[in-house]
């Protein structure tokens, strides 16, 4: 394969453009609620109005406004539709005429479009995520010839860094110092892992990305070994992503049969080869060197560090670890600039960030949005308000490693510094939202149970301190508690959060201080205000 050989590709898709589209979201949860039968349902009219050979079907990933799916939109007007059922099909082919249609528009002018800035969702719901070519028409694979033959590993590395683009897997790691940490390691051997073992409750960001557009993580990780020198790269994803697997999987024989991965890439000395391993859905492996021990075949449990992944990773070699969305990033900085990107966000958060949008909320999705903007916005105008009309409550952002934050403080920019000053963190991306009637100590408590459940038990303050701080929020929400058990929650909180060996026991207790410290009157009247604190 050769720049000529892609563009080609890319000139022939292109020309199938100019016939009609009917695209449909095949993303697992409108699959879920009946998207493939609407696809056969409509093939079927289309070949019994002699309109096949004219008309395209074709599914695509997410198209972002989950909690009104299944989606349609028809190209080239862009007319989309919601709620779509199979017995719609007869209504949607007349429409491609102008005819009349009953399915309800979804209207793409409201906020919950039009505020975002999609850069790693640019493809998403726009092309066929099983089809290489659809990836190439729309400018796949160029990114790593001109990286390959154009520049340096260093000069890669330094685009990355002046970007400012940092980890989105939670921790907000500047990513091009990772990749030159990994770069000047000594080792026989490097390794690229993307890490897609997406576990929060409420969170849907790396397997839509996986679902919608697969190449692209795929071509961010060449590049990134391209950077480092690795020429081996493996994709941890959880066992619970059966379509995004299924998709992964397709995508990496595309990309080797027409040599994009393997050996000679681009007819250069560069080589790569990606492998999937499958996760069995312990949360832990989120944690760098749990994941690197799964993969080694060995149980998922953390290690201390140092030495860091970047030093000493996968069986002892320097080893690159991004999550998804970071990968996703990486075109999109190359081929528009490192300036580009750092001019988008706030001054220490660069870019964008995507969040599933979850709970008492209208609009549930996804969303890419840039660094900086409010909660607020967030929720109020992109998600529209809780669906009664209610007031919301607050929003747990960072899934089990995060805070609960109060509707007082939407104003708070999401960013990495600001999130953390208010006793919440951003995390992968999920953002669930509670309206008046959520009780706050039922929120710590699911979240504490759900860290019970999932810590390794390797270190006892994760072990132990989990298992009783469910049980003192257990007694009291039964109202078994005393004032002083409030404190001793939070001196276990703080000792988990000091002493627990990664970072499962060390963010565990944000949820119940969070709440804690902005919702405390909700403790109190369970076990009376008055309660005693001093015995």
């Amino acid at each position: 394969m050769d720049l000529h050989e892609l563009e080609t590709i890319a000139e022939r898709e292109q020309s199938h453009h100019t016939r009609q589209r009917i695209l449909c979201c095949a993303a697992a949860g409108c699959q879920a609620s009946g998207s493939l039968e609407i696809k056969r349902r409509l093939e079927t009219v289309l070949t019994a109005a002699g309109k096949l050979a004219e008309v395209d079907v074709i599914p695509v990933g997410c198209m972002g406004l989950c909690g009104h799916g299944p989606l349609l939109r028809i190209e080239p007007t862009g007319e989309t539709f919601e709620h779509v059922t199979p017995a719609d099909a007869e209504d949607l082919v007349a429409a491609l005429d102008g005819g009349p249609c009953a399915v309800p528009r979804c209207d793409r002018n409201i906020p919950f479009f039009t505020r975002q800035l999609p850069i790693v969702l640019r493809h998403c719901g726009q092309i066929n995520p099983e089809r290489i070519e659809d990836y190439i028409a729309v400018g796949g694979y160029r990114t790593l010839y001109h990286v390959i033959h154009e520049m340096t590993p260093a000069e890669v590395i330094n685009v990355i860094t002046r970007s400012g683009l940092r980890g989105r897997g939670g921790a907000g790691y500047p990513t091009g110092l990772k990749w030159a940490t990994v770069a000047k390691s000594p080792g026989e051997r490097k390794f690229v892992i993307c890490n897609a073992d997406e576990g929060d409750p409420g969170a849907f960001m790396d397997r839509s990305v996986l679902e919608s557009d697969p190449h692209l993580v795929l071509e961010g990780m060449a590049i990134a070994a391209y950077a480092v020198g690795a020429e081996q790269g493996f994709i941890y994803v959880r066992g619970e992503y059966p379509l995004a697997i299924d998709r992964l999987q397709k995508a990496i024989v595309q990309a080797r049969r027409l040599g994009l991965l393997g050996t000679q890439i681009f007819e250069s000395g560069f080589n790569f080869r990606i492998d999937i391993r499958v996760g069995a859905g312990a949360f832990v492996c989120g944690e760098e060197t749990a994941l690197i021990a799964s993969i080694e075949g060995r149980r998922g449990q953390p290690r201390p560090r140092p030495p860091y992944p970047a030093e000493s990773g996968l069986w002892g070699m320097p080893t690159l670890i991004n999550n998804v969305e970071t990968f996703a990033n990486i075109t999109a900085i190359i081929e528009n600039g490192p300036e580009w990107f750092a001019n988008i966000g706030t001054e220490k958060s660069k870019g964008t960030k995507i969040f599933a949008l979850t709970g008492k909320i209208r609009n549930t999705g996804l969303i890419e949005v840039p660094m900086g903007i409010t909660l607020r916005e967030i929720v109020e105008e992109i998600g529209g308000g809780t669906p009664d009309g209610s007031p919301v409550k607050a929003v747990q952002t960072g899934g089990p490693s995060g805070g609960c934050i109060p509707a007082s403080l939407f104003d708070t920019p999401v960013d990495y510094e600001s999130l953390a000053a208010i006793g919440s963190i951003m995390g992968s991306g999920g953002m669930v939202v509670m309206d008046e009637h959520t009780n706050m100590v039922d929120v710590a408590r699911f979240y504490m149970e759900f860290c019970k459940e999932e810590s390794c038990g390797k270190c006892i303050p994760c072990r132990v301190g989990t298992v009783q701080l469910f049980n003192m929020l257990t007694k009291v929400r039964n109202g078994q508690a005393k004032g002083s058990d409030l404190v001793k929650i939070e001196e276990l909180c703080e000792l988990m959060r000091e002493t627990s060996l990664c970072g499962l026991g060390q963010s565990a207790p944000n949820p119940v201080l969070s709440t804690l410290h902005y919702f405390r009157h909700e403790y109190e009247q369970l076990i009376g205000a008055e309660g005693d604190y001093g015995s």
